[in-house]
């Protein structure tokens, strides 16, 4: 065996190792402090739609699929509970149509279409993951994400919930002291 077969299969292990640590890390993962862009999203008509009042208030966004749409009711319920003025906040809901298990992307928006006149809220739709690949949010399949964000467009607190790790009433209590601490500033 020549000395440059040796000497060229060494640095061709050496380049395959170095590949496969660098695909196994994340590009970004979401972290508290990260700041995040206003990625083009679809409203519910499937019309180009971004989160409304991204860096001039402090936005409370939910990230779900069909499987985990429920999950963020108590949060919700206790942030609708304080009556935020909406001078500060916004509330924002976007429903992860990619990982919505084979339901038809009509009859998602059709849903949410539902909710948003129910609740008079704001829901967007994301049937390309576009929002999770943008923020780095990972696999959110079967999970329900919350993100507030700051004024500055900087994540202060992030958590996924899904059937095992339902919100708590600390929890609860650790995000609205958030939100209140965010909101008085404003």
């Amino acid at each position: 065996m020549s000395r440059s077969f040796l000497w060229k299969s060494l640095i061709v292990v050496g380049c395959a190792i170095v590949s496969l640590a660098v695909s196994s890390v994340p590009l970004i993962a979401a972290s508290v402090g990260q700041e995040v862009s206003n990625p083009q999203l679809r409203d519910a008509n499937n019309k180009p739609a971004t989160i409304p009042d991204f860096g001039t208030h402090v936005v409370v966004l939910t990230y779900a699929d069909s499987s985990a749409g429920d999950l963020g009711d108590p949060l919700a319920d206790a942030m609708m509970a304080k009556k935020y003025s909406k001078d500060v906040l916004r509330g924002i809901g976007v429903a992860n149509m990619k990982d919505s298990s084979g339901i038809p992307d009509f009859i998602i928006r059709k849903a949410v279409r539902g909710k948003i006149e129910k609740y008079k809220s704001v829901i967007l739709t994301d049937p390309d993951l576009t929002l999770a690949k943008a923020w780095g949010l990972g696999n959110c399949k079967g999970k329900s994400v919350f993100v507030l964000i700051g004024k500055d467009k900087k994540i202060k607190y992030l958590r996924y919930t899904d059937k095992n790790s339902p919100w708590t009433k600390t929890e609860i209590d650790a995000v609205l002291q958030a939100v209140d601490g965010l909101t008085l500033k404003s």
